[in-house]
């Protein structure tokens, strides 16, 4: 017998005697079980942030609360997805995600796209309401990753530049809608995957000059509109009763429900900022306020309790991942993660602009809610494959 006929025959006996762990066995039980106890706050908050008002206009008080019900199923079904196939194949189907998504966002400033409120962010597909800004985060995220997995731990210029690019186009485009906040994010999370990746200081050094550059031309020329600007500077002049009717209206009335849910709450269904629909958006951007107001300072810590187990688990996976497509990956979606829950939490208690980001798995909406369902199976997927 050849030593190549030993060694297969080796292998072949080994490979009989060590049992293979099924990946599903070593799902993160503790990631998964924070994520849907979240989500069920986020249910019960939506319900009473809208009950007075659907009841008072005569219709079903559960008419948002079954629409997030459906999202979530959907939701359950993509996060299934998402961790069956294997993550190593989902980077060789990125260029395709990421091109959808740039039509999808193009298709939206079309007149295909729908305008609320001034802000033209949906699309209407099949009858449902989709934000393709939300699906855009998961296409930048891979390509990120896909790109920095490529310069294998020392990134050039090339690597940089095609980062830089493939966040820009997506990051315009949004703000084009116009969306400012979300935007925003696209441009965070290239910045902690720049850092995750490897990047140079002093190369992290010229993006940020480059950045603070871009932001001081976009004021001066007026890219960035005074609306814009005043939401964003808004919550320093919380006191000045010329601005009463403005963008600090939200943070005022956001402030005073928070602070009457004191220590234990007003009781569930019992707040009157809530009930009375005081805090514009309640059930989207301003969920917190609900939570603040009817469960108080203990329902207030177990909400941060919660996305602190997220992000512990999440930063985690991103230290033990097996490669950098997954190390990046997991660090980017905790980089969002923490962005968005500080910005919305921030800005209901004061210390933060209103910028329109959601609460992550709390806030009223499909697509948010199926897209962190998404974000969520890949940390799960990146968990159970790194041995």
């Amino acid at each position: 017998m050849s030593a190549y006929e030993r060694n297969t025959a080796t292998s072949a006996k080994t490979s009989r005697l060590v049992p293979r762990i099924d990946p599903l066995r070593r799902i993160d039980g503790v990631l998964l079980t924070a994520v849907l106890a979240l989500t069920g706050i986020g249910f019960v908050a939506i319900y009473s942030a809208k009950l007075v008002a659907l009841s008072t206009q005569g219709l079903p008080t559960t008419l948002y609360l079954n629409r997030q019900l459906i999202a979530f199923v959907i939701a359950l079904l993509v996060l299934v997805l998402a961790v069956y196939v294997d993550y190593r194949n989902i980077r060789t189907a990125t260029p395709v995600l990421y091109a959808g998504a740039v039509l999808l966002l193009i298709v939206t400033l079309t007149p295909l796209g729908t305008e609320i409120n001034g802000s033209q962010r949906w699309i209407l597909l099949l009858g449902v309401q989709l934000q393709p800004a939300e699906f855009a985060k998961i296409a930048v995220l891979l390509a990120l990753a896909a790109v920095f997995h490529e310069a294998k731990g020392q990134p050039r210029l090339v690597h940089i530049a095609a980062g830089l690019l493939l966040t820009a186009i997506p990051a315009l485009l949004v703000f084009r809608q116009p969306d400012l906040g979300t935007s925003l994010v696209f441009f965070w999370l290239f910045a902690v995957i720049a850092v995750v990746a490897g990047v140079r200081l002093r190369a992290l050094v010229t993006l940020g000059v480059g950045a603070v550059a871009s932001i001081v031309a976009a004021v001066q020329f007026g890219v960035i509109q005074s609306y814009q600007i005043s939401r964003l500077t808004a919550f320093l002049n919380l006191d000045d009763p010329s601005i009463a009717q403005n963008a600090a209206f939200q943070t005022r009335q956001s402030l005073i429900a928070i602070g009457s849910g004191q220590f234990a709450g007003r009781g569930l269904f019992q707040g009157t900022q809530t009930s009375l629909s005081y805090v514009p958006e309640n059930h989207t951007d301003f969920i917190f306020t609900v939570i603040g107001e009817e469960f108080g300072f203990v329902g207030s810590t177990l909400v941060l309790g919660l996305f602190f187990v997220i992000v512990w688990r999440g930063l985690r996976i991103a230290l033990h991942a097996k490669d950098m497509f997954g190390t990046v990956v997991a660090a980017g979606i905790v980089a969002m993660l923490t962005l968005q829950m500080f910005v919305n939490i921030g800005m209901t208690v004061g210390i933060m602009p209103v910028t329109g980001l959601p609460l992550p798995l709390l806030s009223y909406g499909g697509t948010s809610l199926i897209t962190w369902f998404a974000m969520i199976g890949l940390l799960l997927n990146i968990h159970m494959r790194r041995f």
